[in-house]
């Protein structure tokens, strides 16, 4: 009989744990949505990341840091665009993306003051995909600024001709239409939109030069 009520008591304890590391979580969550608000930031744009985790049946603890994250890198992108009353929520997402995939604050401040209100969020796009490619941020600032002198094609095309560069240098690839392979790439990736199209990336399965969506201002990067 004691050792029932051991264990019992033993199962209360680490309910009662894990029912308190919950509400930390869930108190963290409610931080940084509340920074997010005193910053001017959409809730929305967390939102969406805490139906994602929740939906996915992620933890609430894994849900908690990336919303942090994600909040952070929201604040320094509003940073980088403040002063343009035209820069909207699917611009902060796109700023956010830059600032997850390594840009500097500074730079992203400097494509903002580059680049044209209506070419604003491929150029932001362009730029974080070279980024991700490995390109030094400061680098790929200059091939932006680049391709915005040279027209809206050169912009959206950018980080395609990028990658098939580096798959030259990287040797050819066993896979029918990789970069540097047969069928080499065409048109920008899914991540970048086509110009006058919306920001946010295509559906898995859609052909890169199609038409990317209009953005819903969720961003495209940190899935949880």
């Amino acid at each position: 009989m004691k050792i029932v009520i051991a264990v019992a008591a033993m199962l209360s304890v680490l309910v009662q744990a894990d029912s308190a590391m919950a509400q930390t979580a869930e108190e963290r969550v409610a931080a940084a949505m509340a920074r997010a608000r005193e910053a001017g930031i959409p809730v929305a744009l967390l939102e969406s990341k805490l139906a994602e985790g929740k939906a996915k049946g992620v933890s609430m603890d894994r849900i908690a840091a990336a919303i942090e994250k994600r909040e952070a890198a929201l604040e320094r992108a509003s940073d980088a665009l403040r002063g343009r009353p035209d820069a909207g929520p699917a611009d902060l997402a796109l700023g956010a993306d830059a600032v997850e995939a390594g840009v500097s604050d500074a730079v992203l401040r400097a494509i903002a003051d580059t680049a044209p209100r209506e070419r604003r969020a491929v150029a932001i796009a362009a730029l974080t995909e070279l980024v991700r490619l490995g390109h030094v941020p400061e680098a790929a600032l200059d091939r932006v600024r680049d391709a915005l002198k040279r027209g809206p094609d050169a912009l959206a095309n950018l980080p395609a001709e990028a990658g098939a560069a580096a798959g030259r240098r990287s040797g050819p690839s066993n896979r029918p239409g990789a970069s540097g392979g047969r069928g080499g790439a065409q048109g920008p990736p899914a991540s970048v939109p086509a110009p006058g199209h919306g920001t946010q990336p295509s559906k898995p399965g859609r052909p890169p030069s199609t038409p990317a969506k209009p953005p819903t201002g969720r961003g495209g990067s940190g899935g949880i």
